[in-house]
C-alpha cells in the first residue's frame, strides 16, 4: 500500500535565490510607505508616478541596448507591465482603507495561486499539497478578516486587495515564461514605463485628479520608484534560473517583513488575526512541499526528478 510517510524538500540557496530573498525585505517595507502616502495622493496617480520614475531609472541604466530592441520584447514588457499596473493599482487602492500589515498578508495569497494558474495555462495539475495549502490559506483569510467579516462580508479594501493577487500571480508566471528569451534591461524598462503610463491613463476613469503637491507623496513615490526598479530587475534576472514555483516559496517572506515593519510603526493586529496571518504564510509553504511516497520503506525521490517536475 502506497502512503505518504514524510516530506523531502531541500533548499539549496543560489545567488539568484539569495537575491530574491533580499528583495522580499525591500518589497515588504513598501506597504507602509504606500499606506502613508495614500493620505495625500490618489492611488492611480501614485502608481503612475512610482512606475514612471522606476521606468526612467531603468531606461537610463540600459539605454545603450535600446538600439537592438525587438518587437517580441515590447510585447513581453507590455504584458508584464499590464499585470504590474493591475496588481499594484488595486493593491494601492486597497491601502487607502486597510493597514499595511493586513494588505501584505492578503496579497500573499497570490503565492499559492501561481501553481493554480500554471494548471490553467500550462495544463499542469496542482499536487495534493497545493490543494491543502489553498485550504489553509482560506482558513487563514477568515481569521485575518475577523468574525465580523463572516457576518457582513469583506470590506472594499480587502476585496480589491484580494483581486490584486490574480494579476500579481500572472506577473510571476509571465516573468518566468519570458526570462532568458528577452533582454533583461530593455524588458524591465518597458514593463515599468507601461505600468506607469497605465496608472496615469486610469485616473479619468476612476474620477481621480492630480493631487496638490506634497513632499509626503512625492518622496515615497520617488523612493518606491527606485525600489521597484531594483525589485523588477532582480525578478527578471533571477527567474531565468529560478522556476516560478520555486520563487513563490521565497516571495512568501515578503508579508512577514511587512508585518514586522507595520508593527514597529504601530499596526496592532488582534491575536486571532496574527494566527490567520501565520496560516496564510504556512499555506504558501505547504503548497510547494513535495511528499515522499513510501511503499513498505522510504523511497528516495531522485533530485533530478524533483528539478524536472519543478521546472516543467
Amino acid at each position: 500500500m502506497v502512503h505518504i510517510s514524510g516530506v523531502r524538500q531541500k533548499f539549496p540557496i543560489s545567488r539568484q535565490e539569495a537575491a530574491l530573498l533580499a528583495i522580499t525585505a525591500v518589497w515588504g517595507s513598501t506597504f507602509l510607505l504606500v499606506h502613508l502616502a495614500m493620505r495625500y495622493s490618489g492611488p492611480m496617480f501614485f502608481v503612475g508616478v512610482r512606475f514612471i520614475v522606476a521606468g526612467v531609472i531603468a531606461a537610463l541604466i540600459f539605454w545603450r541596448s535600446f538600439n537592438r530592441l525587438k518587437l517580441s520584447e515590447v510585447g513581453a514588457g507590455a504584458a508584464i507591465g499590464l499585470m504590474i499596473f493591475l496588481g499594484y493599482g488595486m493593491q494601492t487602492q486597497g491601502l487607502q482603507t486597510i493597514n499595511s500589515s493586513t494588505s501584505a498578508f492578503l496579497t500573499a495569497l497570490y503565492v499559492p495561486m501561481v501553481p493554480l494558474l500554471q494548471w490553467v495555462v500550462f495544463r499542469k495539475r496542482p499536487g495534493t499539497m497545493t490543494l491543502v495549502g489553498a485550504g489553509i490559506a482560506f482558513v487563514g483569510l477568515l481569521l485575518l478578516a475577523g468574525p465580523d467579516a463572516v457576518k457582513l462580508g469583506l470590506g472594499p479594501g480587502e476585496i480589491v486587495t484580494l483581486a490584486s493577487t490574480l494579476p500579481m500571480a500572472a506577473e510571476i508566471i509571465l516573468i518566468g515564461l519570458f526570462a532568458g528569451k528577452v533582454h533583461l534591461g530593455r524588458v524591465t524598462a518597458i514593463q515599468l514605463l507601461v505600468a506607469g503610463i497605465l496608472g496615469f491613463a486610469a485616473m479619468p476613469a476612476v474620477g481621480e485628479s492630480v493631487p496638490e503637491f506634497s513632499w509626503l507623496w512625492f518622496l515615497p513615490a520617488v523612493g518606491l520608484g527606485a525600489a521597484s526598479c531594483l525589485i523588477q530587475a532582480t525578478m527578471n534576472w533571477a527567474q531565468k534560473s529560478v522556476s516560478p514555483t520555486r520563487a513563490t516559496i521565497i516571495y512568501a517572506g515578503e508579508p512577514v517583513w511587512a508585518g514586522i515593519i507595520g508593527r514597529i510603526a504601530g499596526d496592532r493586529l488582534p491575536g486571532i488575526a496574527l494566527v490567520g496571518a501565520a496560516l496564510i504564510i504556512l499555506s504558501t509553504l505547504v503548497s510547494e512541499l513535495k511528499p515522499t511516497l513510501k511503499k513498505g520503506k522510504l523511497e528516495e525521490i531522485p533530485a533530478a526528478a524533483n528539478l524536472a517536475e519543478e521546472q516543467a
